[in-house]
C-alpha cells in the first residue's frame, strides 16, 4: 500500500458539510493481543475531544467529515465520547477497541490523544490513524493540523472593522500553544487594521481538565468582564465554553466572533445568531474526511498535512447580511486573505 506524505491540494469546502445533531457508535472493551483485527474492515471513526459532540464547534465539525464519508462510501462508521476525568490509558483503550472492530482511519479529535496515538498506532501497523491538532510521528499515522492563526488574522480584521469603542475581546479556553496561535493571529489581524484598537484577552483555564473547553458558564463570565470594560466585539478560541461566550455578547448587543464552524448558521446558536459577526473557520470536517478518502482510495496520507488558507482548510464566514453592510470589511478581508496566500502578510503564532 503506498503512502502520500504531501496534502493533496483538494478544495475541503469550508463550511459546505451539514452539521447533525444524532449520535452513533461506542466503544468495546480491549480484550486479546495487540495484532490488527482480523475482521472486515469497516469505515471511519473517530474519538472525540473534551466537548464531545453538540459543541457546535470543534467536535460537531468532525462529526460532519465523518456523516459526508459514511454517505459518500456507504460504510459503517463509529464516534466515540470522552469520559470526564479520563487518562491517556483510556484514550489507548479507546483508540485500541476502535482498531481492533476493523474501523479504518481511526481519528482521535483534538491534541490530547498525542500520548495514546503514539502508543496504539505502533500496535495496528495496518490500520491509518489521523489526529487532529497535533503532529505524532508514525509510518501509519496522519497529523492533521491547521493555520488556525490565518483564520484568527481574518477575525481580527473584521473585529477592527466592526468595533465603535476600540476595544474588542479575545477568549482562549485553555492556555496551551494551540490556543495561542488563535490569540496571536487576532491580535495581529486588529492591529495592522486599526493600531488604535485595544485587545483584551483572558484564558478560562490552565489545563482541558479544569473544563477550559467545556464550561459555558466560564466564557459567559470571561465575556461579561470584557464587555464591562468596553469591549464590543467578543471572539473565542474555547470549544462549548464559547457558547457562553456568544450568549453574553448577545444579552450585551455587541458582536461575537465564533470558531471553528460557522456558528450564525448553528442551530443551537439560532436565538443568538443576529449577533454572530462572523466565525473563524477551521475545516477540520474536511480534513477529517480527505483523510477517509485517501484510505478508501487505497493512498492513505501519512506524515503531517497542514490545511491553510491556500487549499481552504481555514476561512472566514460572511454568513450575517450584516457583514456586508459594514463599512470596509468585506474589502479588507479580501484584501487581506490575498496578502496571507501570496506570502506578504506573515502571521504570527506565538
Amino acid at each position: 500500500m503506498r503512502r502520500i506524505s504531501k496534502l493533496t491540494r483538494v478544495a475541503v469546502g469550508v463550511a459546505s458539510i451539514a452539521l447533525a445533531a444524532t449520535a452513533c457508535g461506542g466503544t468495546s472493551s480491549d480484550s486479546g493481543n495487540d495484532s490488527d483485527s482480523s475482521g472486515d474492515t469497516k469505515g471511519l471513526a473517530i474519538a472525540y475531544d473534551i466537548g464531545g459532540k453538540g459543541d457546535q464547534s470543534f467536535n460537531d465539525a468532525a462529526y460532519a467529515g465523518l456523516q459526508k464519508a459514511q454517505k459518500e462510501f456507504g460504510y459503517k462508521t463509529a464516534d466515540v465520547e470522552p469520559t470526564e476525568g479520563e487518562t491517556d490509558a483510556d484514550k489507548e483503550q479507546r483508540l485500541s477497541s476502535l482498531a481492533k472492530q476493523g474501523y479504518n482511519p481511526v481519528i482521535g479529535v483534538g491534541f490530547a490523544y498525542g500520548p495514546a496515538m503514539t502508543a496504539v498506532a505502533k500496535k495496528y501497523p495496518k490500520t491509518t490513524f489521523g489526529i487532529v491538532d497535533s503532529v505524532v510521528e508514525g509510518e501509519n499515522v496522519a497529523s492533521l493540523v491547521f493555520a488556525e492563526q490565518e483564520a484568527s488574522y481574518l477575525a481580527g480584521v473584521a473585529a477592527a472593522k466592526a468595533t465603535k469603542s476600540n476595544i474588542v475581546g479575545f477568549v482562549g479556553g485553555v492556555d496551551v500553544p494551540l490556543i495561542h496561535k488563535f490569540e496571536a493571529g487576532y491580535k495581529q489581524g486588529v492591529q495592522d487594521t486599526n493600531p488604535k484598537v485595544k485587545v483584551l484577552s483572558q484564558y478560562l483555564t490552565q489545563t482541558a481538565e479544569e473544563g477550559g473547553f467545556a464550561s459555558p458558564d466560564k466564557g459567559k463570565a470571561a465575556a461579561e468582564g470584557q464587555i464591562e470594560k468596553g469591549s464590543d466585539v467578543e471572539y473565542a478560541a474555547a470549544g462549548l465554553s464559547g457558547q457562553g461566550v456568544i450568549e453574553a455578547a448577545s444579552k450585551a448587543k455587541v458582536w461575537a466572533i465564533g470558531v471553528d464552524s460557522d456558528q450564525y448558521k448553528q442551530a443551537a446558536l439560532a436565538k443568538y445568531k443576529n449577533s454572530i459577526l462572523t466565525s473563524a473557520l477551521k475545516d477540520v470536517g474536511g480534513a477529517v474526511y480527505t483523510l477517509a478518502k485517501s484510505v478508501e482510495d487505497d493512498k492513505p496520507l501519512t506524515g503531517t498535512q497542514t490545511f491553510d488558507l491556500k487549499v481552504n482548510g481555514v476561512g472566514l464566514a460572511e454568513s450575517n447580511p450584516e457583514f456586508a453592510k459594514i463599512a470596509g470589511l468585506s474589502a479588507a478581508v479580501a484584501k487581506a486573505k490575498a496578502g496571507i496566500i501570496d506570502g506578504s502578510i506573515k502571521v504570527k503564532t506565538e
